[in-house]
């Protein structure tokens, strides 16, 4: 067992170690090439996992609504750890909402599970990216004009994905392939910008850091367990619930502190020590779903 989840996760942190030694190294400016992935190649991989599957509303409206009720009880249970103990709610809820359901979760859940998971996953990653990027941005900034949603590319393509997926029509295949060739660059560059960024970041709040570090798994595990000892799903979909739950927070989160100058220090602190605690809790969610 030990050997087969070390199979699954040395690819990910493998990519990761090369984007964070070529970051600290090189000082590459990825910006463009983000930009590229976030309007061109993760949209292709949202649209191609979604269109290429019927859509089942017995199977991905309870996907949707438990990923939404993970990530909303993950940050109703931050906000009252951060009422008790004095941390600004903006600067910990969201960490503690919002995992890294991209640049991990995805690539996790093929390589663990094949590429069937690739669009149960795809629908948690939406669901948890469409609360970010609304009520996430509203949360730091209560001005924000949620409507601009509406004009993420991926969000776009979610939409897309779902009308054909729900409409039974069929995409030409060489259409569909190369759509699907375009989102197979999203993943391993997900995982070596995630890299680079993790090289440019810094921890100036180690208490902080590891104390986020170590509650968003566990609150994510703990309500992802609770789901699944009540509602009854398929199960690959309750292995990848509770992976969905022991994820570390997403580097977006600093992207929105940093943008919404919500103490991006301490938020960066809980990524980066997050990101790199996940070598330990990830091993712990795998053993608990493999066969």
């Amino acid at each position: 067992m030990l050997i087969r989840i070390i199979a699954i996760l040395f690819p990910l942190f493998a990519i990761v170690a090369v984007g964070f030694v070529v970051g600290r190294r090189a000082r590459p400016d990825l910006s463009h090439a983000n930009k590229l992935n976030m309007d061109v190649f993760v949209p292709a991989l949202v649209f191609a996992a979604l269109a290429s599957k019927p859509f089942r509303p017995e199977n991905d409206i309870p996907l949707l609504l438990a990923t939404l009720v993970i990530v909303v009880g993950s940050g109703l249970a931050a906000w009252a750890l951060a009422r008790a103990t004095g941390i600004q709610p903006k600067t910990l809820v969201p960490p503690m909402m919002f995992n890294n359901c991209g640049n991990l979760g995805l690539p996790l859940a093929v390589l663990a599970f094949g590429e069937d998971a690739l669009a149960p996953s795809v629908v948690m990653f939406m669901a948890s990216n469409l609360l970010h990027f609304s009520f996430g941005a509203w949360l730091l900034d209560h001005n924000v004009r949620l409507m601009t949603i509406w004009k993420v590319p991926s969000v776009l393509a979610t939409f897309a994905g779902l009308a054909v997926g729900m409409s039974g029509v069929v995409v030409w295949e060489p259409l569909l392939q190369s759509i699907r060739m375009l989102g197979e660059i999203s993943i391993p560059l997900m995982l070596f910008g995630l890299g680079v960024r993790m090289s440019d970041s810094r921890i100036t709040s180690i208490k902080l850091g590891v104390a986020g570090a170590v509650a968003r798994p566990l609150i994510g595990m703990a309500i992802a367990a609770a789901l699944l000892a009540v509602m009854d799903f398929p199960p690959q979909q309750q292995a990848l619930l509770l992976i969905f739950g022991a994820l570390p927070p997403a580097v977006l989160n600093y992207i929105f502190a940093e943008r919404y100058h919500q103490e991006p220090e301490k938020v960066a602190s809980m990524v980066l020590i997050g990101n790199m605690a996940a070598v330990f809790f990830l091993p712990i969610a795998l053993a608990f779903v493999l066969p």
